[in-house]
C-alpha cells in the first residue's frame, strides 16, 4: 500500500476539508495518509507519493498556507524524480484564474521531474458546492493508479 503525503493550500478551509476527506478515503483503502496544512520543503522531499490539494487565491496565486513552499520549490529546484504525485485544484469558474494554483503546482512538479499519477482535477465550486463529493469521484479513478507505483 502507498504512503501518501497530502499538502493543502487553503484560504478559507475548503482545500483542508478536501485533503482530510481524501486522507480518510486513502486510509479506508489501507493506505497511509498524512495531511499537512502548511507544508515545508522537507514534506515534499521525504514523500514518496504526494497529493497537492489547493485552491487559488487572488490573481491566480497560491494561498498563503502553501505559497512559501511553492516559492521554495521554484527557487531551489530540487530534482524530484522519485516522487509520484497528483493535484486537486479547487476554484470558482466565474474567475478567469480558475484553478490556476493547481495548474501551476502540476506544471512545477512535472518540471522538477516528479512522476504524475493520473490526471489533475479542477473542481468548480459553482458546479460542485461540496468539493469533497467531486474529489471523491476523482479518487475512485486515482487511487487504483497508486497501486501500480513501484
Amino acid at each position: 500500500m502507498a504512503n501518501v503525503t497530502i499538502i493543502t493550500g487553503s484560504t478559507l478551509g475548503g482545500a483542508e476539508y478536501v485533503g482530510d476527506h481524501l486522507a480518510d478515503l486513502l486510509q479506508a483503502k489501507g493506505h497511509q495518509a498524512h495531511v499537512v496544512n502548511e507544508g515545508i520543503l522537507d514534506d515534499v522531499l521525504s514523500a514518496s507519493t504526494l497529493l497537492i490539494v489547493t485552491s487559488t487565491h487572488g490573481a491566480g496565486d497560491f494561498p498563503d498556507s502553501i505559497a512559501p513552499l511553492m516559492e521554495q520549490l521554484m527557487s531551489e529546484r530540487p530534482m524530484l524524480r522519485d516522487l509520484h504525485y497528483g493535484v486537486v485544484g479547487i476554484g470558482d469558474s466565474s474567475y478567469d484564474t480558475f484553478c490556476e494554483a493547481g495548474m501551476k503546482a502540476d506544471a512545477m512538479l512535472q518540471d522538477l521531474g516528479a512522476v504524475k499519477v493520473g490526471e489533475r482535477i479542477d473542481i468548480d465550486i459553482q458546479a460542485h458546492p461540496v468539493p469533497e463529493d467531486e474529489a471523491e469521484r476523482w479518487f475512485t479513478e486515482w487511487e487504483p493508479l497508486i497501486h501500480k507505483i513501484k
